[in-house]
Order: structure tokens, then C-alpha cells, then sequence
């Protein structure tokens, strides 16, 4: 489709694929009807190996009684109920030993296996570890692998997992999705994705690392289920503990992508999770160095059970692969890192946690505990000189959850808006971000229903790509609601990347400020807008901040020539870390090597400018 902009010069806005492709979007109801849904895409019940043992009993049910608003209990008795049900959920239990530990625990078939006992301790914070070290020893050698993963059981897991799903989907309510986890992470190296359906037509089994840890061969298994009607999309999550495999720039054989590899992985995963409670993978200091806000809840090590070395942040981060997909795209004219954004919370309670004051972290008895989390001295420590936990759960945090722009909540309609990217994540508030690229936008937009009409009609939404002819810069419309139950909004920023001459660059634009202050022209910086935090109560500055912030926008660098990528970014103000609220409530000072506030956030799917 053509549209003339304001010098007449023809810009094309680029329509979506079909759904075999990137992109679908099958749906009657209007662009400009779509509804804000936020849910999560990434919990595990007691089907999971690792949440069993965490002590977690939660069912699939539990899980989605819990997203509903229902009050469940955590594996240490506590209390745990949402103040907000969520929209939609997906249960994404490890596929690998699917039931196994629930078997060894309550008889059948596993009950008589060497692990069973140890397996049945896992009701404390000693049994979890006894457990897992146990299993750990059990796995290294290889011929018992495949002993402990019995197809019988893992197709009772499958079929509850689909039977849940089932139950619990009230379309226009509700929505469930039958799902999975891939977990493959070779020498520590996360390589995990949630497998997501857009029914309930699902393979008899689901595609595990037991099957082959190369993330390619998923790719082909979905590819095939597709060519036989069956629908689906995998998520890669927690590339922050990748140690720069994620996103390499490269084959899993070792060869440099070609066109077929690249069309393949973004056919199969549009979209990738760069928040949760395992840390956030946005960007990482080290790549964004100018990027004043790029030190957020950074989790600095791979996903092991075992002691975590190091990941490295290059290659791990996804900013830093949306502009190398851009330089693949010069050489192959094809994007293989063109994806959207949602944020998830990859809870092993059954229940994510997404308030940094009400926080129950991840590990089940593990680290419910202040103490064993490493936010309060250890009980044995001296008052002059306290000594902490540094259990990695230190670098954990309350998030995150998936935001979709959907005509309805069901599954088709929530699938289909994170196959087009029309989908936004944030660190557990529940900020809502609209972003459209296009001409002839103006602020009347943001007054009239007709203005976002005008946004669709016009232009392209977060997740599309604007076909650019010549100057002028499009406009960019943005508008960000704060969650009423979190802070104000403090300001929001355009990050910018773009390739010139075979090189990637980023830049951070502030383009709406709070408080009435304005955008400095030429550091494109907002003033401080003096928002404080009182670290013996965790009161914040009131009558500071914006309930919305909202700009049409162009891009004062813009250079037609220059292939380049925007999203969006909302912070709040500063509020008290979950490590804060455990500090004051035992009594004692924040622990000082821990931040003791961050800035809640959302960040969008961006917009590319095709040429």
C-alpha cells in the first residue's frame, strides 16, 4: 500500500506475511479496536524436574487459578495472590523428565527409583540441595539420562499440561495456551525458549534438548508440525545467561548464517523475552556504554544448578542482536533478529512475582527466605561486620510480564499480535505503551478515538517495518499510561540503532519529560525531575511524576540512507528493590553492594525503517 506523505513522496507501508511466515494476522476486528492484555508466557508447575525439587507442588491448575486472581500456596506455606488477575498464561514446563520427580515422589512406576527418597526430602532448603546434588551426580553419566526420562510419564505430564490448558481457557476472559519449555543449555549456556501453540491441535509430544540440543532442529520440528496445520512459536529467554550463544553470529555447526537459516529462525521465533525474574536483557553497560540506564537488574552469570561462571555480554544481549540483524539483513536481505519483546517471569512457584513488595522470588523454599536470598545478614553474623548469603538469587528480581495489542482475548488473537510484534514487555508494572511510525501524525491524534485509525491507516505499529523513500524522518507516535497501582512515569526515550558503513551505533533520546520540564536539544536529556526515595520506609516523593507522557516525535539525526531501528522506553520513578523491602522489614540497613531502588520500565517492539 502507498501513501503520500506531506511532499508527496510515496511511502510504503509494508503488510505482514502470511501466517507461515513472521507475521499473521487473520482477525475481522479493526486495527484501531485493539485491547491492551498483559499475562505471562513462562511458569512451571510441580511437572517441572527443577520446580519439584525447589519443593514447589503447585499443579498446572494452581498455576492458572493463581493468574486468575485465585490465592495459592507457596511451598513454604505462604500466602500468594495477585492484586490484579492477569489476561492470559502459559504453563511452560521443562519438556526434559516431564512428570519424572512427581513420579518418584508419589509412586507408580518411579517409586522404587535409587532417587525416590531424595526426591521425597525436598520439603527444606537442606533437602532441596541434597536433592539436586544427588541428581547432578545421577546425570553425569550419560547412560542413565534417558533412564530417568520415561516416555510414559512424560505423556501423562504432556496430556495434563494440554488438559489444563483446556480447562481454564474462557475465550474473551481468559486465555491459556499449551505450551512448553526447550531447555537446552550446552556447557552452561542458556539456549532455553518457551514453545508456544495457537490451539489446542499439538503434537503428541513435545520437541525436547533430549531429542537434540540444537536449537535448529527445533526450528525444523515446527516447521514440519506447520506444513501439517499445527501452528506454533518458540521464545528465547534469558539470552543474558547465554554467554554470547544466543545471539551469535553464527551457525550451531559453526558456519556463517545463510539465507534458509535466517528465514528459519525468524519465521519460528518473532519474538524473544527480555525481562524476567532471572534478570533483564535488554542491554547490558558494557554494550551501552553511553546509555545512562543500561545498570538495570543485570544477572552477570550463565543458568546452571551448579557453581555459574561468568556470561559473556557480548552476543547475549538483545539490543545489541536487533542492530546485527540489520548488518545480516545488508548481506543476506534477510533479518534473522528482527523480533519483538515481551517480558515474562519464569516463576518455579507456579505463581510469578511481579511487586517488588510482595516477593517470593523463584527457587521455592530455596531462597523465600530473606536471609537465603542475600538481602539480610545471615543469622550467625556479626552486627558490625554482616555477612550475606551470595546465592545468585541476589541479581533476581520482581519481573516481568508480556503486554499484547490483541482484538480479543483469546488465543488466536494473542498469538496472532506476537506473531505481527505488536507486543511490549515490562519489569512487573503494568505500563501501557502505544508506538506507531509513520506521516501526517500530529498531537489532535492523541485526543479522538480517530487518531489511532489514523496511526494504523497511516503508519505501521511497534513490531512493523516503514518503508522509507527519501527525507523527511517519519513521525513517531508515543504514548505511555503509568500503572496506577506503581510510580509515575518519569520520562520516556527512543533508543535509536542503526548501521553506517558495515558499523552498528545506538542512541538514547529522551522525547517526553514529566513535571512540565523539557527535552534539552542538545544533549536530548530531560532535567532531573527531582523524584526521591526514603530508604527507611520506602515512602517516594509525592505530587512528582506523570500519570501519561505522550509526543509526536521525529528523529533529529534521521539519514534516509542509513538502515535503522527505533523502540521505545518508559521509566517510572525510583522505587524500593524487593533486597530494600527485606532490609527494612528485618530491621536492618540495605545491603550496600545491592541497589536499594531501580526504575521500573517498559520497553516496546521496535519499528524498522525499510529501504
Amino acid at each position: 500500500m502507498l501513501v503520500a506523505c506531506d511532499d508527496e513522496t510515496p511511502v510504503e507501508i509494508i503488510t505482514p506475511p502470511d501466517a507461515t511466515d513472521s507475521s499473521s494476522d487473520t482477525s475481522s476486528i479493526p486495527a484501531a479496536d485493539r485491547q491492551i492484555y498483559f499475562g505471562d508466557t513462562h511458569v512451571h508447575s510441580d511437572l517441572s524436574l527443577d520446580a519439584y525439587l525447589m519443593g514447589n507442588r503447585g499443579t498446572p491448575d494452581d498455576a492458572y487459578r493463581f493468574a486468575r486472581g485465585e490465592m495459592i500456596l507457596h511451598a513454604s506455606g505462604r500466602e500468594m495472590q495477585l492484586s490484579r488477575p492477569l489476561d492470559f498464561l502459559a504453563v511452560t514446563d521443562h519438556a526434559y523428565f516431564l512428570g519424572s520427580m512427581r513420579a518418584m515422589a508419589k509412586g507408580g512406576e518411579f517409586q522404587d527409583h535409587e532417587l525416590a527418597a531424595t526426591v521425597r526430602g525436598t520439603t527444606t532448603a537442606e533437602g532441596v540441595d541434597n536433592a539436586f546434588a544427588a541428581i547432578m551426580a545421577y546425570l553425569s553419566e550419560p547412560s542413565r539420562v534417558m533412564a530417568m526420562h520415561d516416555e510414559t510419564i512424560a505423556r501423562s505430564g504432556w496430556d495434563e499440561t494440554i488438559e489444563a490448558a483446556k480447562r481454564h481457557y474462557q475465550p474473551g476472559e481468559f486465555t491459556t495456551f499449551v505450551a512448553y519449555e526447550y531447555t537446552s543449555g550446552p556447557e552452561a549456556r542458556n539456549l532455553h525458549r518457551n514453545v508456544l501453540f495457537r490451539s489446542e491441535n499439538v503434537p503428541p509430544a513435545p520437541f525436547s534438548a533430549l531429542n537434540s540440543p540444537n536449537p535448529e532442529d527445533l526450528w525444523k520440528w515446527m516447521d514440519d508440525l506447520r506444513d501439517g496445520g499445527i501452528d506454533s512459536l518458540a521464545i528465547p529467554h534469558n539470552s543474558n545467561g547465554s554467554d554470547g550463544w544466543m545471539f551469535a553470529l553464527r551457525t550451531w555447526a559453526g558456519p556463517a548464517p545463510d539465507v534458509a537459516w535466517a528465514e528459519q529462525r525468524i519465521r519460528n521465533e518473532p519474538i524473544v523475552e527480555n525481562t524476567q525474574l532471572k534478570g533483564t536483557s535488554d542491554t547490558h553497560p558494557l554494550l551501552s556504554p553511553n546509555d545512562e540506564w543500561a545498570d538495570f537488574e543485570i544477572m552477570p552469570l550463565r543458568i546452571t544448578l551448579v557453581d555459574q561462571p561468568p556470561s559473556n555480554p557480548e552476543g547475549s544481549y538483545v539490543r545489541e542482536a536487533l542492530a546485527n540483524g540489520m548488518l545480516l539483513e545488508q548481506t543476506l536481505g534477510v533479518n534473522p533478529f528482527q523480533f519483538g519483546v515481551i517480558g515474562s517471569s519464569d516463576s518455579h512457584n507456579a505463581a510469578g512475582t511481579f511487586d517488588e513488595s510482595d516477593y517470593w522470588s523463584k527457587m521455592g523454599v530455596s531462597d523465600i527466605e530473606p536471609q537465603q536470598r542475600g538481602s539480610v545478614p545471615l543469622s550467625d553474623s556479626p552486627a558490625d561486620s554482616p555477612k550475606y548469603s551470595n546465592h545468585w538469587s541476589k541479581y533476581w528480581g520482581a519481573s516481568g510480564l508480556a503486554g499484547v495489542w490483541a482484538g480479543d482475548n483469546t488465543r488466536e488473537e494473542i498469538f496472532d499480535a506476537m506473531r505481527r510484534k505488536e507486543t511490549f514487555s515490562t519489569s512487573g508494572p503494568r505500563i501501557r505503551l502505544r508506538f506507531f511510525a509513520g506521516y501526517e501524525f500530529n498531537d489532535s491524534m492523541f485526543e479522538t478515538p480517530a487518531g489511532l485509525a489514523q496511526a494504523y491507516s497511516k503508519g505501521v505499529p511497534m513490531g512493523g517495518e516503514l518503508e522509507i523513500k527519501e527525507n523527511p524522518s517519519p513521525d513517531f507516535f508515543i504514548w505511555a499510561l503509568r500503572d496506577i497501582e506503581s510510580q509515575p512515569l518519569q520520562r520516556v526515550q527512543i533508543i535509536k540503532a542503526w548501521v553506517d558503513d558495515g558499523t552498528t551505533h545506538e542512541r538514547v533520546f529522551d522525547v517526553a519529560c514529566s513535571d512540565g520540564l523539557a527535552v534539552d536539544p542538545v544533549t536530548h536529556r530531560c532535567p532531573d525531575n527531582g523524584a526521591k526515595v526514603n530508604l527507611n520506609d520506602c515512602t517516594v516523593s509525592p505530587n512528582v511524576g506523570d500519570d501519561e507522557l505522550k509526543v509526536v516525535w521525529r528523529d533529529p539525526s534521521f539519514d534516509a540512507q542509513q538502515p535503522a531501528l527505533y523502540y521505545v522506553r518508559a521509566l517510572e520513578n525510583p522505587s524500593c528493590r524487593w533486597s530494600t523491602w527485606d532490609a527494612i522489614r528485618a530491621g536492618v540497613p540495605p545491603r550496600a553492594e545491592l541497589p536499594a531502588t531501580i526504575q521500573e520500565r517498559a520497553w516496546t517492539s521496535p519499528i524498522w525503517l525499510a529501504r
